[in-house]
């Protein structure tokens, strides 16, 4: 299949860990700044991460960064280009969509992961970039010491 066809050269690793390394110090920036209730999601991601064991949040985000690539960019953006294809992606994230900023960032990052899969030509830059966020993000939430 040449959607999964691992390239040759191995630069999709530095374009993935650097879009990475983008989209955490932004997201960690922002949150810094904006209050709790206006990037709230339930606590459904506290429930994801928060009492399980690393191997477990690797394994977790290495799955759902695969299929979520392959759908979104693998499939629709195929179809609808890298807009539509987040506004989608944005839509299907509901739990943050009261909320305007971490829908904006949804967005944002799915458009940037389309753009990232354009530019290196290869679906495996797209799902580094995604495992990479989601861990960080995973071990993030499950070994932060809560406030008092």
């Amino acid at each position: 299949m040449a959607l999964l066809h691992m390239p040759r050269d191995w630069s999709f690793l530095y374009w993935g860990a650097g879009t990475a390394a983008a989209v955490i110090a932004v997201d960690i920036g922002i949150s810094r700044w904006i209050p709790d209730d206006a990037k709230d999601d339930g606590g459904v991601n506290e429930r994801i991460f928060r009492a399980r064991p690393l191997w477990h949040i690797a394994l977790l985000c290495a799955v759902v960064g695969f299929c979520e690539e392959l759908l979104f960019r693998g499939a629709l953006q195929h179809a609808f280009g890298p807009y539509w294809t987040s506004i989608i992606f944005a839509a299907i994230h509901v739990r943050y969509l009261r909320h305007w900023i971490p829908t904006g960032l949804v967005f944002a990052i799915s458009y940037g992961l389309g753009l990232l899969m354009s530019h290196t030509g290869t679906i495996w830059a797209p799902i580094v970039a995604h495992f990479l966020v989601d861990l960080v993000m995973g071990i993030i939430i499950r070994y932060r010491r809560e406030q008092p």
